[in-house]
């Protein structure tokens, strides 16, 4: 590869990088051709963009934003190396977790690590911790529905007890 093919590819990348708040580092070495196809049809039902990359010029693109220090992730550069960038920090591991799912979680795509809701995950063992994040859209549902919780409480009382009081009365009344 050329030397401004490289530069152009690292700019690529950086860029991508700057555009999604979520990444996962993957491996995806074993897959055939069928089962890769499959992948990135998943990936892109998902709103999830996979891109296969070179290590070296991952790692360049990364040392090109100086907003965040991605060291942490250096050592999981090694190997056949697919990113999948995604907007929604749950997404990428659920994907995988769901690809995996027959093979007990030891098949391809294999989590390597991750950079999600400004933290690193570094391994494989971090995958079920990456599932059950919540997205925003979930936390902000959680908090309306705590929210709304005390009110519903309340209204259900008073109608209940409405119901009581007019039991109560009404039986008081049949007794006269």
């Amino acid at each position: 590869m050329r030397k401004e093919d490289k530069v152009a590819v690292i700019e690529q990348l950086t860029s991508i990088v700057q555009e999604y708040p979520n990444f996962y580092l993957t491996d995806i070495e074993a897959l055939n051709a069928e089962k890769t196809n499959a992948l990135r049809k998943e990936c892109f039902k998902r709103e999830v963009k996979l891109v296969v990359v070179k290590n070296s010029l991952l790692k360049k693109a990364l040392e090109n934003l100086k907003e965040v220090d991605y060291s942490p992730l250096y050592i999981s550069l090694k190997g056949n190396t697919a990113v999948m960038f995604s907007h929604v920090a749950n997404v990428p591991a659920r994907l995988i977790k769901d690809f995996t799912k027959d093979t007990k979680g030891e098949g391809k795509p294999q989590l390597k690590a991750a950079y999600v809701q400004e933290s690193f995950y570094v391994g494989a063992e971090n995958l079920g911790a990456l599932v059950d994040i919540k997205s925003k859209n979930e936390l902000i549902a959680d908090v309306i529905a705590l929210l709304q919780s005390p009110a519903k409480n309340v209204i259900s009382a008073l109608q209940s007890s409405g119901q009581t009081i007019h039991g109560v009365l009404t039986t008081l009344a049949e007794r006269k």
